[in-house]
């Protein structure tokens, strides 16, 4: 199957392809209030996957960061490729990096930091539920 931005489909016993140059891509400034610019990479819409609110690679320049926001409802699931980060965790700071995965889950709070010199690389995933 071959999905056009313009499309949404609801993934019911369907397999789909989505080549990157059709992935929608933005770059958005103090995410939740963070520092600096953070480039979203959707890999999948919004309600094209039934729960699946986000899946996105995101992109953090040194220096920046997201915001401390907290989950309802849902959980998100961090999983890093590359750089380094400190993800604040319901007030705990831990040290990330490639390999490492983080999930909030609902009623609990994060933030993230990129503490390195090369772009912190992440899949987000947030699912509702």
């Amino acid at each position: 199957m071959h999905v056009s931005l313009d499309e949404t489909i609801i993934l019911t016993g369907v397999t789909m392809r989505i080549t990157r140059d059709l992935m929608a891509v933005e770059d958005k400034e103090r995410v939740r209030g963070g520092e600096g610019r953070v480039r979203f990479t959707h890999l999948v819409r919004e309600g094209a996957a039934g729960r699946v609110k986000l899946f996105s690679e995101l992109r953090l320049p040194p220096g920046a960061s997201i915001g401390w926001h907290r989950h309802d409802g849902e959980a998100e699931y961090y999983v890093f490729i590359e750089g380094t980060g400190i993800v604040n965790d319901d007030g705990k700071d831990c040290a990330v990096g490639p390999g490492d995965v983080t999930v909030t889950g609902s009623g609990c709070s994060h933030s993230l930091r990129n503490d390195g010199s090369i772009d912190l690389v992440l899949y987000a995933l947030i699912v509702s539920g």
